[in-house]
């Protein structure tokens, strides 16, 4: 597990490793960036804690994790605290009470501080403007982005690009946006690799050497994700998009599906995996699936030629007799 450690005379948290060296008496420890953000600390400008992936609280009660699984997805950038309750089933202010005892942050505090990092480190690596960055990272207006970065930081978004970002920080890459995905303690590329070409969805999924592509769909239009080596502590995901709102659920999607956070690579969706589970990972009835009802997308690279097909697209083929449908796939996709 990370822990940062915050200095209380100068306000400043440090992830691991950082060159400064208080005295002890005078550092507190936490086990996230959020928690020492909430008590008032700012991240160190020499170690930059944001670039680090953390570790996240599994190993806390059910509850309090599937609060913030839910929070990961995007609850919270809608809805409020109180909504977030009562989906789990009890009041806002004994779920704030249990993150407050577990994590030592809000729930809201908690999706902030992903947010703000999230859009710092695209601040850093890209050139896109402060708005798309804004609803990039999953934030409902740029007066509300602003605001949390000022608070975070001390600093608007067009001082921390232009006064400081690293020389080395951008990543340039044409066709498509460059975005490092950090990683903690050792990580086996070649392994995740050869997993993810063994359960590759025809059309929707493959592996090219070293490489990761996959279709994904963008309320309705279609994108090409791409995934190489980066350095010792971070792959390289290239994201082809139609527009970058909401880009931290999906930078987080390929995390679920490498297993950054976890060790063991996943699913891109949990509605991707139940199909993929009901149809016990059999590739060619998941080939004539996504030919059947997956769209087509034309001028993609070679292996990948259709979106995965939607619940909503698989619900009405479950209660259509649809011509020319798979038989054996016609029952498993019932199960959805």
């Amino acid at each position: 597990m990370t822990v940062y450690s915050a200095v209380v005379t100068t306000g400043i948290y440090c992830r691991p490793g950082c060159g400064a060296r208080p005295r002890a008496d005078n550092v507190r420890t936490f086990d996230s960036a959020a928690a020492a953000e909430a008590a008032g600390y700012r991240a160190c400008l020499r170690c930059r804690p944001y670039r680090l992936a953390g570790s996240l609280p599994w190993r806390e009660p059910e509850l309090v994790c599937r609060a913030v699984r839910m929070i990961i997805d995007g609850v919270l950038d809608e809805g409020g605290e109180d909504e977030l309750g009562r989906r789990l089933g009890l009041s806002g202010r004994h779920l704030r009470r249990l993150f407050a005892e577990h994590l030592g942050v809000t729930p809201d505090q908690l999706a902030r501080s992903r947010r703000t990092h999230f859009a710092r480190r695209l601040l850093d690596d890209t050139d896109l403007t402060v708005t798309d960055v804004a609803f990039a990272s999953g934030f409902g207006s740029v007066r509300q982005f602003n605001r949390a970065m000022a608070d975070t930081f001390r600093a608007t978004p067009r001082q921390l690009r232009g006064r400081r970002r690293r020389r080395a920080d951008r990543l340039v890459c044409d066709g498509g946006l460059r975005l490092r995905l950090p990683f903690e303690g050792p990580y086996d590329w070649p392994a995740a690799l050869k997993t993810r070409q063994e359960r590759a969805i025809p059309g929707v999924e493959t592996v090219d050497g070293d490489v990761y592509r996959r279709t994904i769909g963008v309320d309705g239009d279609a994108g090409v994700l791409e995934v190489a080596a980066g350095g010792p502590d971070h792959l390289v995901l290239w994201a082809h998009l139609p527009y970058w709102e909401g880009l931290i659920h999906v930078v987080q999607r390929v995390r679920d599906l490498l297993g950054l956070d976890t060790g063991e690579p996943g699913a891109f969706s949990p509605f991707e995996a139940r199909v993929v589970g009901a149809v016990r990972g059999d590739r060619d009835a998941l080939g004539e699936l996504v030919r059947a009802f997956g769209e087509p997308v034309p001028g993609l690279p070679a292996g990948l030629t259709h979106l995965f097909p939607g619940p909503e697209v698989l619900t009405d083929a479950a209660l259509a007799a649809g011509a020319g449908r798979p038989a054996r796939t016609r029952g498993r996709v019932d199960m959805m």
